[in-house]
């Protein structure tokens, strides 16, 4: 086989991993089909991982079901001494995170580094304090209500966030008591390798953590639907978590979904325009498009429309494609050539439509080799278009009028999805007043920076439960009432 990716950007150790992270030791498994490894930049073949089987799974479950009663037991400080164990052998592994992220996913290095890989790190750190912390007990009458560890988790991650995704079920999962089963995206395998690394390392517990890469098809079902799990997080798209509800439902398991997202960037007519319009097209273009949370429909008073299209098409010519380790690059390629023929479908849809090309677009220059596709602005979208309504997940954003407040309400909330948003004013009571009535589970009012101690999650379409800080580690326990 030949790896395309030199040494220099991707460890050679982690370029052929032919084995299942399973009740602490590294095994084979049970299948011969592996997972090929792309370079979304080149095209070219990077690494290979194992094709997980149903069989794995049942392994798996089984090492977390037996880790669970001892986990479940240890105390707080335990829990929380072995989660910053863990946190040092990750943190020391942070450039190796860094470039691997960059090379699979297609993620600029300088994203890579602050915020793919320093975010998870934040994560985990907050969860050695969190996990520290005495159960949460509470008098009801003559009732004591305790919170428990719910059992043995499921977790299913995507390939946008390879780390972040990971650490946001898995910090929770542990400092809560929970035992864990991870199947990663197949698309960023590689990363999780690399913590399961940092997992080694620290010396967890056998069984505590376990990891079974493969498709969705496959280790993903089965995972969905194991007897033995009790709770199934996932992170993906909004058809994929409709099936897991099916599959959990055969069992009435617990389900945690966070999904897709169509966030509106409320701008009032009295913002910042310059600052405003700068921030959103940075969030919306973040990691290629490819975040859930990402403002993906620009809302502009009417009478400062001209003025935002204008400074909306000089931010994003500001925007340079191309190689990740690059350093004047701004945005990657899409992480496959799947994915890059989906988002270009949507341009053409758009066009199709009649919404009006601001910058980008089909004709636009990209790197001949890999999955690009140029950043792209569009005018006059209809608030019922599919370009307003679907998720793109790429460099793709729309920009729309609104008359007065309360029909630019009305569009943000003219969404089956409810992940994020953000409103802009300087006016913050107003802002505050306009951000109360969107219905979403997050709403940033003029640029304000992300609390990854908040909860985080969606109304409508957009999921099921929160992540993240206290509300997070909520998820994963089971709440019980003690009469005496």
């Amino acid at each position: 086989m030949d790896l395309a990716a030199p040494p220099s950007l991707l460890p050679d150790a982690l370029r052929l991993r032919r084995h299942l992270h399973i009740g602490g030791e590294w095994t084979s498994p049970a299948g011969t089909d592996v997972i090929d490894v792309e370079n979304p930049s080149t095209g070219e073949l990077i690494g290979q991982v194992p094709a997980g089987t149903a069989a794995d799974v049942d392994a798996a479950v089984a090492a977390a079901r037996a880790a669970f009663p001892g986990w479940a037991a240890a105390a707080p400080a335990e829990r929380s001494a072995h989660l910053d164990r863990l946190h040092t052998a990750l943190a020391t592994r942070a450039d190796d995170l860094a470039r691997t992220i960059a090379v699979e996913l297609g993620a600029p290095l300088k994203l890579a580094t602050r915020v793919q890989v320093a975010l998870p790190l934040i994560v985990l750190r907050d969860h050695v304090a969190l996990a520290a912390r005495p159960p949460v007990e509470e008098t009801i009458g003559n009732s004591l209500v305790v919170r428990e560890p719910i059992g043995v988790v499921g977790a299913i991650t995507p390939w946008n966030y390879p780390l972040h995704q990971v650490m946001a079920k898995v910090a929770p999962a542990l400092a809560a008591g929970c035992t864990v089963v991870l199947k990663p995206s197949e698309l960023t395998p590689l990363t999780a390798y690399l913590l399961f690394d940092a997992v080694t390392e620290a010396g967890l517990p056998p069984g505590v953590l376990n990891l079974v890469p493969g498709t969705g098809a496959a280790v993903g079902e089965a995972l969905a639907g194991h007897p033995d799990v009790d709770l199934v997080s996932f992170t993906g798209s909004t058809a994929t978590g409709t099936r897991i509800m099916r599959l959990a439902a055969d069992r009435i398991a617990r389900v945690a979904l966070e999904l897709g997202g169509k966030s509106a960037n409320v701008i009032l007519p009295d913002a910042d325009l310059p600052t405003a319009v700068k921030v959103g097209v940075g969030n919306a273009l973040m990691n290629s498009g490819q975040t859930c949370t990402a403002w993906t429909r620009m809302l502009v008073h009417r009478d400062r429309y001209a003025e935002a299209l204008d400074l909306v098409a000089t931010a994003v010519a500001g925007y340079r494609v191309g190689d990740p380790f690059d350093s004047a690059t701004r945005l990657g390629p899409l992480v496959s050539a799947a994915q890059a023929t989906r988002v270009r479908g949507h341009v053409e849809r758009a066009l199709a439509d009649g919404a009006r090309l601001v910058a980008g677009g089909p004709g636009a220059p990209v790197p001949a080799r890999g999955h690009f596709v140029a950043p792209t602005v569009f005018a006059d979208v209809h608030p019922d278009s599919a370009l307003a309504q679907e998720e793109v997940f790429g460099p793709v954003l729309a920009v729309l009028p609104f008359d007065d407040t309360d029909e630019a309400v009305a569009i943000a909330n003219n969404s089956r999805y409810g992940l994020a948003g953000a409103v802009w004013s300087t006016d913050t009571e107003a802002a505050l007043a306009v951000a109360r009535r969107l219905r979403t589970g997050a709403v940033d009012i003029n640029g304000a920076s992300f609390n990854p101690l908040a909860p985080f999650g969606g109304y409508k379409q957009s999921g099921l439960g929160r992540e993240l800080g206290v509300h997070g580690l909520a998820e994963f326990c089971e709440l019980k009432a003690i009469q005496r």
